[in-house]
C-alpha cells in the first residue's frame, strides 16, 4: 500500500504542477499558441481514449463483472452531461458583459471539479494496478497541458491579473491531491469501490474526449490540418499503447 500512496501522490503533484504552464504561454504569440494548442488537443484526445480502451477497460473487465463496470461508466457519462449543461445554462442566461464576468467563477468551479475527478481517477487506477495508474496519470498530464493553458487564458480574459490567474489556477489544481487522498483513505473500506471509481474516471475521459475535445477539432475545415489532427490523435493513442511494454 505504501507503493500505491507514493506513486499516486507523485502523480497528482505532477498533474497539479502542470497548471503553472500558463506562465510559459505569456511570451508566445497568439497565432503560434493557437497552432500549438491545435496539436495538443488532438494528442490529448487520443491519449484519453487510448488510456480508457487500452488500459482501464481491459483491466476492469479482467478484475470484475462487466455489468457493474458498464453501469458506472454510463452513470458517469450522464452525470458529466448534467454538470456541463448546468454550467452552460447558467452562462447562457446572462448578458454579454455579465457573461465575461461570470465566466471566471464558473470556469474555476468547473476546473476544480475536473481536477478533483482527475485525482480520484488516478488514485483508483493505482489501487487497481500500478501500470494502469501510470498510464492514467500520463493521459491526465497530456490532457492538462492544453486544458490549463485554456483555463489560464479564460481567467485573464475575464479580468484577472496574470499572477492572480496563475495562483488560483494552481490552487484549483491542488484539488487533484484532495481527490486522490480521499480515495486512498476510504476506498479500500468498501469492496469494489476502486473499480467503480475508476469506471467513473473512464467515463470522464470518454466524455471529455468525445464531447469537448473532438467537437473543437471538427471546427477545422482544412483537409490537410484535419489529417494532421488525425495523425496527432493516433500519436496520443500510440503513446498509451507503448506503455503496455512497461506492464
Amino acid at each position: 500500500m505504501t507503493e500505491v500512496w507514493l506513486y499516486t501522490l507523485v502523480s497528482v503533484l505532477l498533474v497539479s504542477t502542470v497548471s503553472l504552464i500558463g506562465v510559459f504561454a505569456l511570451g508566445v504569440r497568439e497565432e503560434r499558441l493557437s497552432r500549438i494548442l491545435f496539436y495538443l488537443i488532438s494528442f490529448s484526445a487520443g491519449a484519453l481514449l487510448g488510456d480508457v480502451f487500452i488500459h482501464i477497460l481491459p483491466e476492469l473487465f479482467e478484475e470484475g463483472e462487466a455489468f457493474p463496470i458498464s453501469l458506472a461508466i454510463l452513470v458517469g457519462i450522464l452525470l458529466f452531461f448534467i454538470l456541463e449543461r448546468a454550467l452552460l445554462w447558467h452562462q447562457s442566461h446572462v448578458s454579454h458583459e455579465e457573461r465575461v464576468h461570470a465566466m471566471v467563477p464558473l470556469t474555476m468551479v468547473g476546473d476544480t471539479l475536473h481536477n478533483l475527478l482527475d485525482g480520484i481517477a488516478i488514485a483508483a487506477a493505482f489501487l487497481v494496478s500500478i501500470p494502469v495508474g501510470v498510464a492514467t496519470a500520463v493521459a491526465v498530464i497530456f490532457h492538462e497541458v492544453p486544458q490549463e493553458i485554456g483555463q489560464y487564458a479564460v481567467l485573464v480574459h475575464g479580468g484577472w491579473r496574470r499572477r492572480k490567474a496563475l495562483f488560483y489556477n494552481f490552487l484549483s489544481a491542488l484539488f487533484a491531491i484532495a481527490g486522490a487522498v480521499l480515495v486512498l483513505l476510504f476506498a479500500k473500506n468498501f469492496e469494489g469501490a476502486p473499480a467503480f471509481l475508476l469506471g467513473l474516471g473512464a467515463a470522464s475521459f470518454i466524455y471529455i474526449a468525445m464531447a469537448d475535445l473532438i467537437p473543437e477539432l471538427h471546427k477545422e475545415q482544412s483537409v490537410r490540418r484535419s489529417l494532421l489532427q488525425f495523425i496527432w490523435m493516433l500519436a496520443g493513442i500510440g503513446v498509451m499503447a507503448l506503455l503496455l511494454l512497461f506492464e
